[in-house]
């Protein structure tokens, strides 16, 4: 079974990877590229989606980490 989708979103610390539907940033990181990292390293490990919001928190971008017929480009 996949795990929870990882959404990269603004944070006040900078940006934070939260879980899908989880109250508690997972992590928090000075930059968006960092927490793009982390969240993708979780959502690879968990089978699941990587969501990369905006500094607005509108989605800017979907990574699938599930099964997925064309892998992601490393």
């Amino acid at each position: 079974m996949a795990g929870k989708n990882q959404h990269v979103v603004p944070h006040q610390d900078g940006w934070a990877v939260k879980g899908a539907g989880n109250q508690r940033a997972t992590s928090v990181h000075d930059t968006q590229q960092q927490a793009i990292d982390a969240a993708r390293d979780i959502a690879r490990n968990q089978k699941s989606e990587l969501i990369i919001h905006r500094p607005d928190g509108r989605i800017r971008d979907k990574d699938s980490h599930g099964n997925d017929p064309f892998p992601p480009r490393g």
